[in-house]
């Protein structure tokens, strides 16, 4: 066979026919069908700057966060008992705006994205879990419980507040088959990761490992460009800084096998726990007199929920109040030593918190947990390996309550600088996870499918009169 182009014929002198035209006439060919299409190059514009938007927003919303948990915080410093007062009347007012204004924002956030990614190119029943609406309604309502002192993280509505920001681009681009929802919404909720906790791998794998299952809808163009400049934005306004500080491993050893598997195991175990109450008190099926109250009088019950979250913060001096954050850059940074009991304390807080139905997410809240728990095992062999056991629980506990293993070891991985313990993380976050798995179904698909069940059925046909 030839070498050369069909249609071409060799120099009849023998020699090679040059090859500058053709190479020429591809270049141009290419570049012709690569800029003439407007429409195309329009598509693009408006996704970049929808992502720039979105590291924006969610670092308007990070400020705004931390904004309301400084005024709760001043508040209980002036009068310590305060917060039975007030944690209780704001999960109240909270729950009740929720309900009456804007019932997809309760929750983590993540649910609602990954049932929009489940009815696709359905506006209607889309708009139940994802738009923009829904995006403002989601930073109000979680600066809210962080207001009243609530335990729950930012990070689970980011993905929501991101997704409902990048799915604008629908709206601005006419011709809807350059830009396809389910794009759309995973790179948001990415981006929404990859800004909250300035770790651009671990949105990622988030994206891939929560979002897109199935490899046939993964659109790792539009994930990337989103993830690095909703990350960009981030960096710049914060600075290129971990998000709980760097974690100091002078060697790893022998030495931190036999409580490195027993923190793995026990991560595993109070991470599997965690889900299988999330999704239990959630599904709003008990029979117990809680869940009966919850569901005649859910107002009610979120005052009581406050209730109890402010005395478990009054008994552990404020620890349990918030996202942990304080808490777990303390443990991160050698600064400060927890009790033993902060562990359960906050397990508790976080859950009541959720059950509530106030917006929040569980990331930062289950990262705490997570070093706490390391934070015990390291208090049993006589202060061992601390930073490394700290590390390895926050990766475990939150492999095992999120079922997302790799997602859980990029992110602690990224947060901490963790990168000495590359191998340790990772076999934690595998091991916790299959322990998890052996306790409760997988939290964040199964409350998707809760999700779900808010779509109306479709009206029925009425038969033609005879």
């Amino acid at each position: 066979m030839s070498s050369t182009d069909p249609g071409t014929q060799p120099p009849e002198n023998g020699e090679q026919a040059p090859r500058r035209n053709v190479r020429g006439h591809d270049w141009r060919h290419a570049m012709r069908s690569e800029f003439s299409d407007w429409q195309l190059w329009w598509a693009r514009a408006v996704m970049v700057a929808l992502a720039v938007i979105s590291g924006l927003v969610i670092v308007g919303f990070t400020a705004l966060a931390e904004l309301a948990y400084d005024l709760f915080a001043q508040l209980r410093s002036r009068w310590w008992w305060s917060p039975l007062l007030w944690t209780p009347l704001v999960a109240c007012a909270v729950v009740w705006c929720t309900r009456r204004f804007a019932p997809g924002a309760a929750g983590s956030g993540i649910p609602q994205v990954m049932a929009a990614l489940e009815v696709g190119e359905r506006p209607a029943a889309r708009s139940l879990f994802v738009s923009l609406r829904l995006s403002l309604a989601k930073i109000l309502l979680t600066a809210g419980g962080l207001l009243g002192g609530l335990s729950l993280g930012r990070e689970g509505p980011s993905v929501q507040i991101a997704a409902g920001v990048m799915l604008q681009a629908r709206r601005l681009v006419k011709d809807q088959r350059r830009i396809h929802v389910h794009g759309l919404l995973v790179a948001g909720g990415a981006a929404g990761i990859a800004a909250a906790f300035n770790t651009p791998l671990a949105g990622v794998m988030f994206a891939i490992e929560e979002l897109a299952r199935a490899p046939e809808q993964r659109n790792s163009g539009l994930i990337i460009t989103a993830i690095v400049l909703a990350g960009l934005v981030a960096v710049s306004i914060y600075g290129n800084a971990t998000y709980f500080g760097v974690i100091r491993v002078e060697h790893l050893n022998l030495a931190l096998l036999l409580p490195g598997l027993v923190l793995t195991l026990l991560a595993g175990v109070a991470g599997g726990l965690f889900s299988r109450l999330l999704i239990a008190s959630l599904r709003g099926q008990g029979r117990d007199p809680l869940s009966r109250l919850r569901a005649r009088r859910p107002i009610v019950f979120a005052g009581a929920c406050g209730l109890l979250v402010a005395a478990i913060g009054l008994v552990t001096g404020g620890a349990t109040f918030g996202s942990g954050y304080e808490s777990t850059r303390a443990m991160v940074e050698g600064s400060g030593v927890m009790h033993v009991a902060y562990a359960p304390f906050k397990f508790l807080a976080t859950w009541l918190s959720t059950w509530s139905g106030v917006p929040a997410g569980i990331f930062a809240p289950s990262l705490a947990i997570g070093a706490a728990l390391g934070n015990d095992v390291a208090l049993l062999v006589f202060h061992t390996q601390v930073p490394a056991l700290i590390a390895l629980g926050m990766v475990g506990f939150l492999a095992a309550a999120t079922q997302a293993p790799l997602t859980a070891f990029i992110i602690v991985m990224e947060m901490v600088n963790g990168h000495a313990m590359v191998l340790s993380l990772m076999s934690c976050a595998l091991v916790a996870s299959f322990v998890s798995r052996l306790i409760s179904p997988p939290l964040y698909p199964t409350l998707a499918r809760l999700q779900l069940e808010r779509i109306p059925p479709p009206p029925l046909e009425q038969a033609p009169h005879r």
